[in-house]
Order: structure tokens, then sequence, then C-alpha cells
């Protein structure tokens, strides 16, 4: 096993990023704001308050006094956070793909390009950063392809409980373990795929080529990078409550809003933080 050198702490990373993101402020708060209203115009629409007030409203029916309202704050922020992924049609589905494909490679090139010590402009981002966009769709297909597993794992264990075909606590547990079993067979072949992405926006780069040197890159330490990775989807859930429960509590329809602010903001963080992991990697 060749050596490697130690990985910064999670936190460093998650720290620098923001750093990097907010000395260019102008340039990826430019590259956010036509994502944001792309995804205004395209995916997201100018409605769906009123299924999150009316969720609040009827937890609040059920429960009592200011810990009960809290309670119910939190309970709606979770239903809106496993809602986020959803989309209003098939259509909007496609677009919402197209720009997270898009301007991950506008964020990309511009991180890259700002850690180079480079001036460059928004609209660069756009014209350069996008050439490398059919490798790196080819390298997300193939991480799309990767969550198959784990996808179908979820789908039997929650088939088979739904449906009361599994009754004795053993029966329960057999499809648990086959679940995880899938959940980390995806995880094992996506730990490259994810850096994958980010040679693949290098140039004369193929997607093979990509894969084979994510693959070496991580060989031998996939649980140190699984430690960093899983890091940042719970620190980003956790500010995203700190926000939206106490929203939620005083001004229930500004929570949707804020909710879709911060889902546009989190895609450069999580560029910023996994760009920077590559990096240290290398």
């Amino acid at each position: 096993m060749p050596a490697y050198k130690p990985l910064p702490k999670a936190r460093k990373l998650f720290t620098a990023a923001l750093r990097q993101l907010w000395s260019q402020k102008k340039l990826f708060g430019g590259i956010v704001i036509i994502y944001g209203a792309l995804n205004l115009l395209l995916v997201h629409g100018f409605g769906g308050n009123g299924d999150v007030t009316n969720i609040k409203a009827l937890l609040d029916s059920l429960v009592h006094g200011f810990g009960g309202r809290l309670t119910s704050a939190a309970a709606t922020f979770l239903t809106l956070l496993a809602s986020s992924g959803g989309t209003q049609s098939e259509v909007s589905s496609v677009y919402q793909t197209l720009l997270l494909l898009v301007f991950s490679l506008a964020f990309i090139w511009a991180l890259r390009q700002t850690l180079a010590k480079h001036k460059v402009r928004v609209r660069d981002s756009f014209y350069q950063g996008l050439y490398p966009l059919a490798v790196f769709f080819l390298v997300f297909l193939l991480l799309c392809v990767q969550l198959l597993p784990l996808v179908l794992g979820s789908s039997l264990y929650g088939t088979v409980v739904s449906n009361g075909i599994v009754v004795y606590w053993w029966e329960k547990a057999i499809f648990i373990a086959v679940f995880a079993l899938a959940a980390l067979w995806s995880l094992r072949m996506v730990t490259a795929s994810i850096f994958a992405l980010y040679i693949a926006t290098l140039p004369d780069m193929t997607p093979l080529a990509a894969y084979r040197s994510a693959r070496q890159l991580v060989y031998g330490r996939r649980l140190l990078i699984w430690r960093k990775i899983i890091f940042l989807p719970v620190v980003l859930v956790l500010l995203a409550a700190l926000v939206e429960v106490p929203l939620i509590f005083l001004f229930t329809p500004a929570a949707v809003w804020m909710f879709f602010v911060l889902g546009i903001v989190a895609l450069p963080v999580v560029h910023g933080y996994l760009y920077n992991l590559y990096r240290e990697m290398l």
C-alpha cells in the first residue's frame, strides 16, 4: 500500500472551502444568482408554500405549549428536507439535472482558476468551464449506475416491511443486512466516482481514465475518505436546521423560500469542500 500524506480534518476542509468562496464572493455570488434564477423559473416555480404551512398547522393542532410547537417546527423541517429532491414534473426533473451538471462544471472551473490565482469573470465560468461536459456527464452517469444497489436494496426493504411480508425480528434483520450490504457496495463504488468528476474536468481526459485515476487516488483509504464525505451532509443539514426551525416556528411561509436559497448555496459549498479534499489527496 502506498504511503499517503495525512488528510486535514473535515472541519478544516469545510472552513477552507467557505473562505475560498467568500474571498471570491463576487464571482461565486454571480454564478449562484444565475443558478438560483434558472432553478426558480425551470424547476422550483413560485408556488409550494401552502403544503408546508398546512403541515405545520396540522402538527400544531396535535401538540401544546412552546415545546410542542418547537417539536412541530422540527418535524416540519424534516418533512421539507425529505421532499427536497422532488420536482413538479418529469420536465422539471430533466431541467434540474441539466442545471446541476452545467453549474457544477462552472463552479469546479471557477474553483480551479481561483486557487491558481487567476482572475476570472462569471461568464468565463460558462464559456470556458463547460468544454468537458460530455466526459463529465458520462462519469456522472456511471455514478448514478453505481447507486443502483443502494436504491434497489432500499426499495426491497421498504416493500417487504410495508406489505407485511416480514414479521419476525430475525426476518427484518436479514433484510436490514441485505440493505446494509447493498448500501456499502454502492458507497465503495461511488467513492472513486465522486473524485472522478473532478478529474474529468482536466484537459484531454476520458471517462475511463478519470475513473482509473480516481480509483488509484482512493485506494487503501476509503474508510478515511468516507468519514470526510459523510461529515459534509451532516454539517449542511445541521446548519440548515439552525436557520429553518426558528423560521418555521416564527413565520412558516418564508421557510420554503429560505430552504430554496439554502439549497442553491449548498452546491458551491459542496463542490468547494470536495474539490479541496480532492486536492489534498493528490
